[in-house]
């Protein structure tokens, strides 16, 4: 196979998006497909000028009948050069989850993005989803449901996974996720000051530059609780120094509201943690009931009481791990994603 990715912004970037993008290309440059990508500038997913000429030169640089995969994050920049280029591309949209899904989107652009993606997304050859939950959700979108295909991403498993033991005095809590609002960092903040004991600690990793008033407001609500003995935001870390951190940690936590998969579960799901979470999105598909305990999005007495339960019940914690490493093992590696992915994309230009 020989294609075109086009990915707004650099695909080094550390979110689960970019990361299964990379892990993607590289499994199939391995294997001898010939991938270019390109990195178009501006802001995303707004789309301003330089986003929208930069995704306008990239489809005028391909071939006719060529391949080109776009990334549903800089699908607003297509607006005005999508429906003349499908006549002549093999067009396949890679949408993560809809845009107009994001949380703290005002009701105008949420309205606007929505609208942008029913217009845009039936313009593809078909539309490429990491889950079931956002493969239903563009079908809403007026997508025909034979022109969608799932295809999750892989996995990096440990090579020895650490067996859980009882914890000790203090519970060690993890969340891996990029500090924006859809995330829920604030509700879980709120949540654990509800707590008022000291037998918890909890390291947030994730970017803290992608949303900064929304970060800001994250550190005020720690020091307005006195927690910052106690959280410590540790900002983006690449993806290899997180297993010590995994290792170390003896619950997952992070109260999505919404994910169209959710590559962090998965993670914790491989290393054997315990998991608090959400019923939001496609969560409820990659977390089973027997790693832990999901609540519904928003609920701040429901996830204070799941928090308290877990560090009363340290016996349940030790049932939970065992779930968790069951589910873990049964998720696909990088090699499997590859391979379905590949799959489903010449399927959908079939």
């Amino acid at each position: 196979m020989k294609f075109a990715l086009l990915v707004p912004g650099r695909i080094d970037q550390l979110t689960g998006g970019y990361l299964f993008a990379r892990r993607v290309v590289d499994e199939l440059r391995k294997r001898g497909h010939a991938i270019n990508i390109v990195e178009m500038p501006g802001n995303f997913p707004d789309a301003d000028v330089i986003a929208r000429n930069a995704a306008t030169a990239a489809l005028a640089a391909l071939h006719d009948d060529e391949v080109a995969v776009i990334d549903g994050l800089g699908l607003l920049a297509f607006a005005d050069c999508l429906a003349h280029e499908a006549h002549r591309l093999q067009l396949i949209g890679w949408v993560h989850h809809p845009l107009a899904d994001e949380t703290g989107l005002s009701d105008v652009d949420a309205a606007r993005f929505h609208a942008a993606e029913m217009q845009l997304l039936p313009l593809f050859r078909g539309i490429l989803c990491p889950s079931r939950v956002t493969g239903d959700a563009v079908i809403r979108d007026g997508v025909d449901i034979d022109a969608v295909g799932v295809a999750p991403p892989g996995t990096d498993k440990p090579a020895i996974l650490k067996q859980r033991q009882r914890a000790s005095r203090e519970v060690h809590l993890l969340s891996v996720a990029t500090i924006t609002p859809r995330k829920g960092h604030l509700l879980l903040v709120e949540a654990l000051a509800t707590l008022r004991r000291n037998d918890w600690t909890l390291d947030c990793i994730g970017s803290l530059d992608r949303d900064t008033e929304y970060a800001a407001a994250l550190q005020a609500a720690i020091a307005r609780h006195g927690l910052g003995d106690r959280i410590k935001l540790h900002g983006e870390l690449a993806p290899a120094q997180l297993d010590p951190l995994y290792d170390a940690a003896d619950m997952f936590v992070l109260p999505s509201f919404h994910e169209g998969y959710g590559m962090a579960f998965a993670e914790a799901l491989a290393h054997g943690l315990p998991i608090i979470a959400t019923q939001a999105g496609a969560i409820p598909d990659t977390v089973p009931e027997s790693a832990g305990i999901l609540v519904p999005p928003g609920d701040l007495p429901a996830l204070a009481e799941a928090l308290r339960f877990c560090l009363d019940n340290r016996a349940a914690l030790l049932r939970f791990a065992q779930g968790a490493a069951q589910a873990g093992a049964d998720l696909p590696d990088w090699r499997q994603a590859a391979t379905r992915w590949h799959y489903e994309v010449a399927r959908l230009l079939a």
